[in-house]
């Protein structure tokens, strides 16, 4: 059957207007638009007293992060150096990310120290985590050693940055006492450790460890079931660590505390004696959810 003369219009019409839209969506042949300009911020130096950075979202758990310095070698080897640290979880964990010749990728390690007022709250090695000290200004301050092999940079230096810091500190929900002490050499000392679970979130479970000195003759003894020096190496030649005691206790509730009884014994040499304690939250089946808490250290009079 012939195409009627106004359906041959319609089809006429239609072919132009799918050439337009193709003609406009198909790229340029030969033509391409230049890629949009990249910033690339120059290195900060360390000079005097950095800016504050303040927490944009006050009272909230954040990492925040600031330019710290820049370290030049005599061969024209440049990194730049900022400073990171989380705040508002009951630890503080800092971090030097540096960039060397601003653009590749650096390893960075060192020390930090966490000062406030000038008087030091936190110190540690890079990266690393110490106690959260709470809201506040700190001055940070890193040793660091940065490294690319790629770009040849090899640099050691300090560097300084400003962190204002507005999450509250959390709520304990554990606590470690002792009573006892202080070591003497050539004796044995009784400690007594009370575990305590002050907050009902979380389960009744806990790692508590106590370790001494490694070298220095230090024995640690329980009569505890819950507790055991811990067992290193392999078969056939494992040995057990008798400076260290590993307690897993598994009934902490509030207003139920566990108690611990170890007896520490020197010999000619002095040790102090740590102890920490790991304890699981509720986060779901998120991977990290637990907690790590610095108990008290018994020192050798």
């Amino acid at each position: 059957m012939p195409t009627r003369p106004t359906t041959r219009r319609v089809l006429r019409a239609l072919t132009a207007t799918t050439a337009l839209t193709l003609a406009l969506a198909a790229p340029a042949v030969g033509k391409s638009e230049p890629p949009a300009a990249v910033a690339r911020p120059e290195p900060v130096a360390a000079v005097g007293k950095p800016e504050p950075v303040a927490d944009p979202l006050p009272g909230t758990p954040a990492t925040l992060c600031a330019p710290a310095g820049t370290l030049r070698g005599a061969g024209g080897q440049r990194a730049s150096v900022g400073l990171c640290a989380s705040s508002g979880t009951p630890t503080m964990a800092v971090s030097a990310p540096a960039t060397c010749h601003g653009r590749a990728a650096c390893l960075t390690s060192g020390t930090w120290t966490a000062l406030r007022g000038g008087r030091t709250v936190a110190s540690g090695t890079l990266p690393g985590s110490g106690p959260y000290p709470g809201p506040g200004t700190y001055d940070i301050e890193a040793d660091v050693r940065v490294r690319s092999a790629p770009v040849g940079v090899d640099l050691t230096g300090t560097v300084r940055a400003r962190l204002t810091f507005t999450a509250p500190l959390p709520e304990p929900t554990h606590r470690v006492e002792v009573a006892g002490g202080p070591l003497r050499t050539g004796a044995t000392t009784t400690l007594t450790y009370t575990v305590a679970r002050d907050s009902e979130q979380g389960d009744g479970s806990a790692r508590f460890g106590l370790i001494g000195e490694e070298g220095s003759g230090v024995r640690l003894a329980t009569d505890d079931a819950r507790c055991v020096n811990p067992l290193v190496g392999s078969h056939p030649s494992r040995t057990r660590l008798g400076h260290a005691l590993d307690c897993a206790l598994t009934d902490l509730q509030p207003g139920r505390p566990s108690t611990v009884v170890v007896r520490v014994t020197l010999g000619g040499s002095c040790s102090t004696v740590v102890s920490k304690l790991g304890y699981w939250m509720p986060r779901g089946q998120a991977l990290y959810t637990g907690g790590m808490l610095a108990g008290p250290t018994v020192r050798c009079g």
